[in-house]
């Protein structure tokens, strides 16, 4: 069954958003209900600074409409370490932090690695069997974002796809595009906006991860977030993305 393509962008609050995505004169305060009204998904990226509340959470969710999703960017105790192994304490505290708040709105995790991170299949085998399938009923999704060479490594994509782990493709200029199985959703990150561009992305490069979406689509649903590069744009890139999807 086909799953549903969510177009989105890294957080939600950036200054040169204002007046260009955001309408001139929207509240700070309402900035997360407009990319709820605008777009499929974004990724929470203070999570991976600092823990947040319930509270919070649930106050999130409220914001955006039905069908809307957040990915939650793991908090950088559990990935930033030497061994992998150990990171079961850190990661219970992030998961128990509360982002059982989001219910439906919860997108997958995305678990993001330092670009020096090799691979290990030792200690990250290890790692994936720490990632709990739920948490307070709420099932979870997980996604990995490796950024070293090592992991282009069939051993790696067996080891993630048994764990049901989908391996985030990556646009970059530096970062290897590795491409997963199928473990019923994907997630893409493209991190290529130019500031030359009013799109961030060249058209007809859009229309190419376009149909690169549709065909993950396939497989479950397909988030694909722009991040990085000329952030300014990135809001007009995911839009025009949906445009042609």
């Amino acid at each position: 069954m086909a799953g549903r393509i969510r177009t989105g962008i890294g957080g939600w609050a950036y200054e040169p958003w204002r007046g260009t995505f955001y309408p001139a004169g929207l509240r700070q305060k309402d900035e997360l209900a407009h990319v709820g009204r605008t777009l499929g998904a974004t990724e929470i990226n203070a999570t991976y600074y600092s823990t947040q509340k319930p509270a919070t959470f649930a106050g999130w969710a409220k914001a955006v409409p039905d069908g809307f999703h957040f990915a939650v960017k793991a908090s950088r105790f559990c990935t930033n370490r030497k061994v992998l192994a150990e990171a079961g304490e850190s990661i219970a505290k992030f998961t128990g932090q509360g982002i059982a708040e989001l219910g439906d709105r919860l997108g997958p995790i995305l678990w993001q690695f330092m670009p020096t991170k090799r691979f290990d299949p030792d200690d990250f085998g290890a790692f994936l069997k720490l990632l709990p399938a739920s948490v307070d009923g709420v099932p979870l999704r997980h996604a990995v974002e490796v950024r070293h060479g090592s992991f282009d490594d069939p051993t790696f994509l067996t080891m993630a796809q048994e764990a049901g782990a989908a391996v985030v493709l990556a646009d970059h200029d530096e970062y290897p595009a590795i491409a997963g199985h199928d473990v019923g959703f994907s997630y893409v990150r493209l991190m290529r906006a130019r500031s030359n561009d009013e799109s961030g992305y060249p058209v007809d490069e859009l229309k190419i991860w376009a149909q690169k979406a549709k065909a993950l689509a396939g497989q479950g649903d397909c988030y694909a977030f722009f991040i990085a590069g000329a952030k300014e744009h990135n809001p007009a890139a995911a839009q025009k993305m949906a445009e042609l999807l």
